[in-house]
């Protein structure tokens, strides 16, 4: 038998976990249908949700004994979802996708056949469009993609999504990179591996709201920068090369006007001008060596990636212990 893990990180997903429940039971049944040799069981990671997205699991859990569930003690974040999920994964595969149904659970099947033979460990969807999103968003998401492939060692696909079908092998190799300040499609992609990419037009969500905003993104994106690239650092050592040598022509400029025109107010207004680009530019420079630094700092304290307050073996426990009484 092959066991099949489907990781479904979850925050404030009460309107569309049934939804997903009942889409994820139908393919289920389908590839059992047509591969006799699966299993599967389902693994939820309630990120320290704030509405009945807990009490939903719990029930789920009780009546199937292939849902799990990790309910985290306050809100860690996607990452430490993901994380939690590979980490507690039993499968000889392990999925990885979101409950909101944006990621179509009808690819599953396509996705097994590409990695089962082993011609690939990986089998992962990439959008082709981003319809439903604003201008603005798909904007400033190309732009990261060019940046991020510009600056880094590490190149991640256009598009690419944490929606991936993966081998027990790239799993546990992912696993070996424990870090705090995760960044996974970086880390997807670092790990190398051979990755199908199957291409699709966006699926907008059939109920409820995206817990990203833009800020969110935007920080997110800002992860990836400092945690695959240290060409920011390289930025600031040409800024300052740079400084230097405006400063070096402005000061020859100075001198030459000191000689020929006398004119305080020219003088100070000029002094006053190298002196705010200067201190802009040490402000800037020492700013990303404060992101860098913070980054050295948190990894350092080696603070756990989540903390569990509750799983399915801890309730129905808690429940047989109920009706024992």
């Amino acid at each position: 038998m092959r066991l099949i893990t489907v990781i479904v990180p979850c925050y404030n997903e009460e309107d569309v976990l049934p939804m997903f429940y009942e889409e994820i039971q139908k393919v289920m049944a389908q590839m059992q249908e047509e591969h006799h040799e699966l299993e599967f069981e389902l693994l939820f990671i309630d990120d320290g949700s704030r509405d009945k997205t807990l009490h939903i699991l719990r029930e789920m859990a009780l009546h199937d004994q292939r849902v799990r569930y990790i309910s985290f003690s306050r809100n860690f974040g996607k990452e430490a979802g993901m994380y939690a999920g590979l980490e507690n994964a039993r499968g000889d595969y392990v999925v990885v996708m979101d409950a909101d149904l944006q990621h179509p659970p009808a690819f599953l099947p396509k996705m097994y056949n590409y990695v089962k033979d082993g011609k690939y460990d990986c089998a992962t969807t990439r959008r082709v469009s981003r319809e439903g999103e604003s201008k603005i968003r798909s904007a400033f998401a190309r732009l990261f993609y060019k940046i991020m492939n510009k600056i880094s060692q590490t190149e991640i696909v256009d598009g690419a999504q944490d929606f991936r079908f993966m081998s027990r092998q790239m799993v546990d190799a992912i696993l070996q990179m424990p870090e705090y300040n995760r960044f996974s499609k970086g880390i997807f992609s670092w790990v190398g591996f051979r990755t199908k990419y199957i291409e699709y037009e966006n699926v907008e969500r059939p109920a409820g709201t995206s817990s990203w905003s833009f800020w969110g993104l935007f920080r997110y994106s800002l992860e990836g920068i400092f945690a695959f690239s240290t060409a920011p650092l390289a930025v600031a050592a040409i800024l300052g090369a740079l400084t230097i040598f405006i400063a070096l022509v402005l000061i020859v400029v100075l001198i030459v006007k000191a000689c020929l025109v006398t004119d305080a107010d020219l003088r100070f207004l000029t002094a006053l001008t190298i002196f705010c680009l200067l201190s802009g530019l040490q402000l800037f420079c020492t700013g990303i060596l404060g992101q860098y630094l913070s980054r050295t700092y948190l990894e350092s304290k080696q603070r756990p990636i989540y903390l569990m307050r509750e799983n399915e073996e801890i309730y129905r426990a808690r429940v047989a212990e109920r009706e024992r009484k």
